[in-house]
């Protein structure tokens, strides 16, 4: 997934391949961020100045310090190959903005749920509309220097099942975005893999059961 980082980095003629990824999460955890980190161009956003009105509309618990905020979505773009390219979305985390989230996840292949641990409640919505989509996802907590908690902690506080991954990450830094996406690929992979072999099985019992002479009594 390495390419080079450029506000001008032109698509090439060949790519045909447009492939979706979705970064979501609560308020402040970082999706701006990360996407900007690991774009490869100038990233799209809809970033605005926050202001006094908004404080009665949006929880700002732990973010006192945030000064701007996502009204619609991120956009970014990394190149995989000559033909494959991978778009990034970064959703709104404000609850007014959350009505966006159904048209973002269209066309997704998997998504990434940023987690604040100082404020693990605020995922709990991504992780519903996520679970009720279907769409498969991996867990990524940002580093905001709060206290520790154990993956397990994380894990019954989120109840994520054991197939969900969990790692941990900077979402300023490129080198721990990528291997955020990295591994929400091979998450996707596992589980393109599980449902071949799933589907095989079946196959290969159904064609035996057909197989199968009738026993006449």
């Amino acid at each position: 997934m390495d390419s080079a980082t450029s506000d001008r980095a032109a698509l090439q003629a060949t790519a045909d391949n447009g492939l979706k990824i979705v970064v979501v999460g609560g308020f402040g955890v970082g999706k701006t961020t990360m996407v900007r980190s690991v774009s490869e161009i100038r990233p799209l956003n809809t970033e605005e100045t926050m202001t006094r009105a908004g404080e009665d509309v949006d929880d700002l618990d732990g973010v006192h310090s945030k000064t701007s905020t996502t009204v619609a979505f991120d956009f970014g773009r990394i190149t995989l190959d000559a033909r494959s390219v991978l778009y990034l979305f970064g959703a709104p985390g404000q609850e007014r903005f959350w009505y966006l989230w159904d048209s973002l996840f269209s066309g997704t292949l998997g998504a990434v749920v940023l987690v604040d641990t100082r404020r693990l409640a605020d995922s709990w919505y991504a992780i519903d509309r996520l679970e009720h989509h279907g769409t498969p996802f991996i867990v990524a907590c940002n580093d905001f220097g709060g206290p520790l908690h154990t993956e397990q902690q994380i894990r019954e506080a989120l109840d994520l099942s054991p197939e969900v991954p969990l790692v941990e990450c900077d979402a300023r830094d490129r080198s721990s975005s990528k291997y955020v996406l990295i591994t929400l690929v091979e998450h996707l992979y596992a589980l393109s893999v599980a449902r071949e072999k799933s589907a095989g099985a079946a196959a290969g019992a159904m064609t035996a059961a057909a197989m199968t002479p009738e026993r006449t009594p």
